[in-house]
């Protein structure tokens, strides 16, 4: 590592860092008087985080909302209540994301130092410091930012898992991707089926199966463990196994039902609410199983026989869901200001064509740069049931500036092996 790369990626960190938090004091000055969140999420997770710091349960409102949402970000939005006390500044959670999308750019450069070599990792260091929508989930109160820096994390760890020659060090590292990928489903519970997915893939395309299938086993061990005390708390409070909440049947719904758009509009919970809370009424007796497993199943099913009875729908409101994950400009019509859609439009599509070029001339290189496309397609995949979104794209267009970053370095040339390719399981 040289001296000028060193200070040069100091130099792009920081700059980072303070392009955050001007875009996140900007963004709270134009809230109105009295508003502290914009998103619904954003008062949850704050809610909760209050409730943590106090040592209260763990639930959002009533005891019906104790499995509501999982508790990454919330614990880290409950440090900022132990050291300001009961009601800590909004902006500081501002600049807590600011740091951990800082953070991100760090893993961005590092892992495509990894890959190809410090001139590509500056670029993408640049690239991830000024790219639009890296900007906007740094700032807001969402789970984002702590979910994109642990993805970056885990593809590093996992990345280096394959290139490691050493036993010790290569299980080492494969246990490190399964920690943070516990971690990030922490955050967001949609990431937790990304590793054993791409694992079974690995096994598919990977070069040393025996090799992949190691790796693969014990980062899912520590997935496991990095989610046994969530599992174990969510068996005492139901009853029953829980791998993520009991929201995913209302998400089902809000992307499988008769006036879905695919936006997300939970207005329908309090209905089917009311209708199960009016049957338990006239019933003596509802079982061993809570409220709030009984009301997520019943969305569930919903949800599920409708897409069975309207497979035509589906497949339409997948393509919807589509365009708006990866749409040019903010599907949101009070962001859809000429000057909002020409910076997203210009900071977004030229790194999207670039990173899925990079990931054309790339992938035949092994298993680490295909791991820099497969969050692109799981969130995709995942987003195209559920609702569509750009703020679901981000951790996946991060992974893509890795591949467009390396379009720069010199060892792109064709019949040229990169300095930090994969070692051990490439082929």
């Amino acid at each position: 590592m040289t001296t000028f790369y060193i200070r040069a990626a100091g130099c792009i960190l920081v700059a980072a860092l303070l392009v955050r938090l001007t875009a996140a004091g900007i963004w709270q000055a134009r809230l109105p008087p009295g508003k502290a969140f914009v998103f619904p999420d954003s008062e949850s997770y704050w809610y909760l985080a209050r409730a943590i710091a106090r040592g209260e349960p763990y639930q959002f409102g009533d005891a019906d909302h104790r499995v509501f949402r999982t508790p990454g970000y919330p614990l880290l939005l409950a440090g900022l209540f132990r050291l300001a006390g009961e009601d800590p500044p909004v902006f500081w959670a501002r600049a807590l994301s600011a740091v951990l999308g800082s953070a991100t750019v760090g893993g961005v450069m590092l892992l495509t130092r990894r890959l190809f070599d410090e001139q590509a990792a500056l670029w993408a260091g640049v690239l991830a410091a000024i790219y639009p929508g890296a900007v906007a989930m740094s700032v807001l109160v969402l789970a984002e930012a702590p979910l994109s820096l642990m993805v970056l994390l885990q593809l590093i760890c996992w990345s280096r898992a394959c290139q490691e020659s050493r036993p010790a060090a290569y299980r080492a590292y494969a246990l490190l991707a399964g920690l943070c990928a516990a971690a990030a489903s922490l955050m967001r519970p949609s990431w937790l089926l990304f590793s054993p997915a791409a694992a079974l893939l690995a096994l598919g395309i990977g070069g040393d199966r025996r090799r992949h299938l190691q790796i693969g086993a014990l980062l899912l061990v520590a997935l496991t463990a990095g989610m046994l005390p969530w599992w174990v708390r969510n068996d005492r409070v139901t009853g029953r196994f829980v791998p993520t909440t009991l929201e995913v049947g209302a998400s089902l719904y809000d992307g499988w039902n008769p006036q879905a758009t695919g936006a997300s509009d939970m207005r329908f919970v309090a209905a089917f609410r009311t209708q199960l809370r009016q049957e338990d009424a006239g019933r003596l007796a509802t079982g061993r199983d809570t409220f709030e497993l009984r009301l997520d199943r019943r969305l569930r099913s919903a949800a599920l026989e409708w897409a069975g009875a309207h497979p035509g729908r589906v497949g339409q409101l997948a393509g919807i869901k589509f365009l708006r994950m990866w749409n040019v400009w903010p599907n949101e019509p009070s962001l859809r200001g000429r000057l909002v859609r020409i910076v997203v439009l210009i900071g977004y599509l030229p790194l999207l064509a670039c990173g899925l070029v990079g990931a054309w001339r790339f992938a035949g290189r092994g298993w680490p740069y295909v791991l820099c496309l497969l969050p692109s397609v799981y969130l995709t995949v995942v987003h195209m049931v559920f609702v569509g979104s750009l703020r679901y794209r981000e951790p996946a267009m991060l992974c893509l500036i890795v591949l467009a970053a390396g379009l720069v370095s010199p060892w792109v040339a064709p019949g040229r092996a990169s300095p930090r390719g994969d070692q051990s399981v490439a082929s």
